[in-house]
C-alpha cells in the first residue's frame, strides 16, 4: 500500500495536483490537462490514495481511481477550508495542498463515490428542477408583460391560464403582442409536459427498486422523495446512525456550547438542500394527515405528530418530522427492514422506560 496522499484541485481542463509523503511533506507540484492527467492517474501505484473536493466532476474520478486501484477520497469543500494555509491567497495550488492535508486527518469524514446508476437517476431530478424553474420564470414573466398593458392577473396558474385563453377579449392589445404571449405560453405548456414526464420516470424508478417500495409506506415520503434519497444516500451503512445522516441532510440545530452549557440555535441547513427540501414539503404532508385523522386511527407517530403541533410553533414541527423520517429512512435503507409503525415499542430504550414506570406504580 503506497504511502503517498495526493491532492487533486478539480476543473475542467487544468488540474492542479500535490504529492505527500506519511510525513506531510510536499513532494511535488504539478498542473496537468486533462487528458494528461488520466494518464499520469493511471501509472500511481496501486493503493494510493487520491483526495478530491466533491465536486460535480468528482465522483467521475473517483470511479477512475478504482478503476486503476487507487483509493478516492472525496470531502465537503467546508472541511478542507481550514487547512488552506492562506485564507488571504487562494489559488489551485494552495487548493490541492490542502486537500492533501485535509486527507490525512484520521477524523476527516468522507463523501461515497457515487455510482453510474446514482448519477443517472439524480440527473432526472435535476433536469426536473431546472424544467420547474423555467416554468415559473415563464409565468412571471407573462404576468410582467401583461401588467404593462394594465392587466394584473392572481398568482394562480388558473388565473393565469384565464386571462391568455381570453386574449382576443382585449381589443387594445396588439395582435404581434397577442401571438407573442401565445408563443410564450406554448413553451410554458412544453415545459410542464417535460416536468410531468420527467416525474413519470422517476416515479418508474421508484416502482422498479425494492428499496424505495419499502421506503415509500412512509406517510409524507412519495416516490419521488424516496428515489432522491436512495439514488444520493447509496449505502446508508456509510452513515454510523440516523443522526448522522439527519445531519447531514441539515435537519438539525446547530450547536454554541461550551464549559458544559448546551446552547442549541438555529436548523443548520446544511447537506443536500434538495433532499430537505423534499422531507421538509413530506412533513407538511404527514402533518395534514396526522391532523385530518381521527384519533382512535391514528398511528403512534401521527398521535406524536398532533402532540407536537399542539406545543410547537408550525416550522419547528416541520423540521422534527423531517428529522424523524430521515432516523426512519436511514434504519430502513442499513439495516433492510420493512416500515413497522410500532417500532419504538420495541427499542430497548422504550422497554427500559416502561419497565421502570411499572416498578414506580407498584412501589
Amino acid at each position: 500500500m503506497s504511502t503517498i496522499t495526493i491532492g487533486v484541485d478539480l476543473a475542467k481542463s487544468l488540474f492542479s495536483v500535490c504529492e505527500m509523503d506519511a510525513a506531510g511533506h510536499v513532494l511535488g507540484r504539478r498542473d496537468l490537462g486533462r487528458e494528461a492527467f488520466a494518464l499520469w492517474l493511471a501509472q500511481r501505484p496501486a493503493g494510493t490514495v487520491v483526495a478530491m473536493e466533491a465536486c460535480s466532476g468528482a465522483h467521475h474520478w473517483g470511479r477512475r481511481c478504482l478503476e486503476y486501484g487507487l483509493q478516492p477520497r472525496l470531502m465537503a469543500a467546508q472541511f478542507v477550508t481550514p487547512f488552506r494555509k492562506s485564507r488571504t491567497s487562494k489559488n489551485d495550488r494552495n487548493d490541492a495542498e490542502a486537500i492533501a492535508t485535509a486527507a490525512r486527518q484520521g477524523n476527516m469524514r468522507f463523501v461515497p463515490v457515487k455510482d453510474v446508476d446514482q448519477q443517472a437517476r439524480l440527473a432526472w431530478h435535476r433536469v426536473r428542477e431546472g424544467y420547474k424553474t423555467e416554468s415559473l420564470a415563464i409565468g412571471n414573466r407573462l404576468r410582467g408583460l401583461l401588467a404593462e398593458f394594465g392587466i394584473v392577473v392572481a398568482k394562480s396558474d388558473v388565473a393565469l391560464h384565464r386571462v391568455l385563453a381570453a386574449l382576443d377579449q382585449h381589443a387594445a392589445l396588439p395582435g404581434e403582442f397577442k401571438a407573442l404571449l401565445r408563443d410564450l405560453s406554448a413553451h410554458g405548456a412544453q415545459l410542464r409536459a417535460a416536468v410531468d414526464a420527467c416525474s413519470a420516470r422517476i416515479d418508474a424508478h421508484a416502482r422498479q427498486d425494492a428499496r424505495c417500495v419499502r421506503i415509500g409506506a412512509i406517510v409524507g415520503v412519495g416516490p419521488i422523495t424516496v428515489d432522491a434519497m436512495v439514488a444520493s444516500v447509496g449505502n446508508a451503512r456509510e452513515f454510523r446512525n440516523g443522526r448522522q445522516l439527519a445531519a447531514w441532510l441539515g435537519v438539525v440545530p446547530t450547536q454554541h456550547s461550551s464549559g458544559g452549557h448546551t446552547r442549541l440555535g438555529t436548523i443548520s441547513c446544511r447537506g443536500d438542500a434538495y433532499l430537505r427540501t423534499l422531507l421538509i414539503q413530506g412533513a407538511r404532508s404527514s402533518l395534514q394527515r396526522a391532523k385530518a385523522v381521527s384519533v382512535g386511527k391514528s398511528t403512534p407517530e401521527q398521535i406524536w405528530i398532533r402532540q407536537l403541533d399542539g406545543r410547537m410553533p408550525f416550522g419547528k414541527v416541520l423540521v422534527a418530522i423531517a428529522n424523524k423520517h430521515a432516523r426512519q429512512l436511514w434504519a430502513m435503507l442499513a439495516h433492510d427492514l420493512d416500515y413497522d409503525p410500532d417500532a419504538h415499542v420495541k427499542h430497548p430504550m422504550a422497554r427500559r422506560l416502561a419497565d421502570q414506570h411499572t416498578l414506580t406504580a407498584t412501589a
